[in-house]
């Protein structure tokens, strides 16, 4: 489960606002510090990637 955008902008405007580095901010919204650091840089969620079959899902039934 990933974290909503508006709590991602939420955060990293907070940062902003208030001058708190990555690891404060971090600890204040009780989230991990790499998840803050890779919002700064891209507040969207990347997109999932769907894997290909070896075999053809109609071949294997």
């Amino acid at each position: 489960m990933s974290y909503s955008i508006d709590f991602r902008r939420k955060v990293i405007f907070t940062m902003q606002e208030e001058g708190l580095s990555i690891r404060e901010t971090a600890k204040q919204f009780r989230i991990g510090s790499a998840s803050v650091s890779r919002w700064i840089n891209q507040i969207e969620p990347k997109a999932s990637t769907t894997r290909q079959r070896k075999i053809d899902k109609s071949e294997l039934i």
